[in-house]
């Protein structure tokens, strides 16, 4: 067995662990981080992201932020408790302080604190714009950083190691170490077939998601075999950092059902080969059947939910179906971002015999929803146009056209995870909340691994939360381990 000692052990390194390791050291602590993968695969579902983020500007969020976070933040919650969350933080009762919902404090800390970790995101060289999305139609304001997620994990990753952060790498974080008395007291590692104790005043925990646990995945989401992360940096999320907390008496937050969905072509193995382009077609299952409204609204509020009844159907896989009129949506190639063609055909039943779809039921479908199709009102692709199908079920709400017009096309559509919302409950400070509602020292918890969604993600503020609760996380954890005393040999794995 291996001992090292620090102040403050991170667990992961995206943008949660960077911005949480990068705070710390900045505190004046003593930082180590522990990262499952190797070196240059680090960075966990940053890495792989464009990281998109609801901001209006770099210190302001969208205009939507507070309020779509709060539209989404729990399911039927009782009003009574719901209102004692408008108190100071630290007098609220205790069946309100381990409440599984997104309490009105925590919305309010994100959306103040975004601004200002984006600025101090900036000190590292990183530099935000708004650039072009894969959203055709779109419902708010989004800036990114130059480079995307690499861009980020590159910037941080070099900052940390200037302000001599220590990064154990293909270094897997398994347990919470204990002191006798319960006190948090480290965590344990696993490297190259070894045990690494961890001795340090407080622990960061920031390794993501269960998405790439598929016994994790198996236990919580429904229809789970038919699900793949999004990208190569979900499959090291393997649900140790939410585990190891509720091991030791850590209340659960967000939804552990549910997952934020995203249409992907499954023949592809890039990162988040995205379609976003089925709001001009129509949508079918394997029977050949329609099952949607392919466009209820804007395609960026809108594909995750569409996404999750795509799931449901046979094999969890559907077909967006064009003809030769997409090519009057304007740049509508930035909606199909699979490396793969889309299958052709000149006819339908040669599509559906090249899809493996029965022809009749095609057919049918396809001209029951040419009839429904409206024959005069105009065609606006890149507004809501209310151009909707009669007498239709499912109805389609806009851009309804025709698909008359040959060469027809398709592509096969499948789920993708793109993160787990089941994590842990954290107060303001980023601090761990155990079951009777009380901090547990010396724990915190950033990014994916913290439960905040619930019902709809609520679109670009992934990784915006890994940055502010990994900073905020960053800047408290070394009080607890100025605060904390452990000695090595004294402690014991849970």
């Amino acid at each position: 067995m291996d001992r090292i000692s620090c102040d403050v052990a991170v667990v992961g390194s995206g943008i949660a662990g960077l911005s949480a390791a990068l705070a710390a050291a900045e505190a004046g602590a003593d930082v180590l981080v522990l990262e499952r993968a190797t070196r240059g695969e680090h960075g966990g579902n940053t890495r792989y992201t464009e990281a998109f983020l609801r901001m209006k500007s770099i210190s302001e969020v969208a205009d939507d932020f507070d309020e779509s976070l709060a539209e989404n933040s729990g399911h039927h919650i009782d009003p009574h408790l719901i209102a004692e969350t408008l108190d100071d933080e630290n007098a609220w009762h205790p069946v309100v302080r381990t409440l599984n919902f997104t309490s009105p404090v925590l919305i309010s800390t994100f959306s103040e604190e975004a601004g200002p970790t984006l600025r101090w995101l900036e000190g590292f060289g990183v530099r935000f714009e708004a650039l072009a999305t894969p959203f055709i139609t779109t419902s708010t304001s989004r800036l990114m950083p130059v480079g995307g997620g690499l861009a980020l994990v590159e910037a941080l990753t070099k900052a940390a190691e200037a302000r001599s952060v220590r990064f154990e790498f293909a270094t897997a974080a398994w347990s919470l170490l204990l002191l006798d008395d319960g006190a948090l007291a480290g965590v344990r590692a696993k490297r190259g077939g070894r045990t690494l104790d961890v001795s340090c005043g407080a622990v960061i925990l920031a390794s993501g998601g269960f998405q790439g646990n598929d016994e994790m995945m198996a236990r919580y989401v429904d229809r789970a075999a038919y699900v793949r992360p999004i990208a190569r940096g979900g499959y090291y999320d393997k649900g140790e950092g939410i585990q190891m907390a509720l091991d030791i008496g850590a209340a659960p937050a967000g939804n552990y059902s549910l997952f934020h969905a995203e249409p992907i072509d499954p023949r592809s193995g890039i990162a988040e080969p995205a379609l976003f382009v089925f709001p001009y077609g129509i949508l079918v299952n394997r029977h050949g059947r329609r099952f949607t409204d392919e466009a209820p609204g804007k395609v960026d509020a809108t594909y995750e939910a569409i996404t999750r009844r795509i799931l449901e159907q046979p094999d969890g896989l559907g077909y967006v179906l064009l003809d030769e009129k997409i090519e009057d949506v304007p740049n509508y190639r930035v909606a199909v971002r699979t490396n793969q063609p889309p299958i052709t055909a000149a006819s339908l039943p040669t599509l559906a015999e090249k899809l493996g779809l029965p022809a009749d039921a095609l057919v049918a479908t396809v001209e029951e929803f040419n009839a429904a199709c409206p024959s005069r009102q105009s065609f606006e692709p890149l507004r809501l146009d209310g151009r909707a199908t009669s007498q239709l079920h499912p109805p389609k709400s806009n851009w309804a056209r025709p698909l008359d017009t040959p060469p027809y096309r398709a592509y096969p559509i499948t789920c993708a995870n793109v993160f787990s919302f089941g994590g842990l409950l954290i107060n303001s400070s980023a601090q761990v909340i155990d079951r009777e509602g009380l901090p547990i020292p010396g724990l915190y918890a950033a990014g994916e691994v913290i439960g905040l969604y619930h019902g709809s993600y609520i679109g670009s503020t992934s990784v915006l939360r890994g940055a502010v609760f990994g900073r905020l996380a960053g800047q408290h954890a070394p009080r607890s381990a100025a605060s904390t005393s452990a000695t090595p040999g004294s402690f014991g794995t849970h």
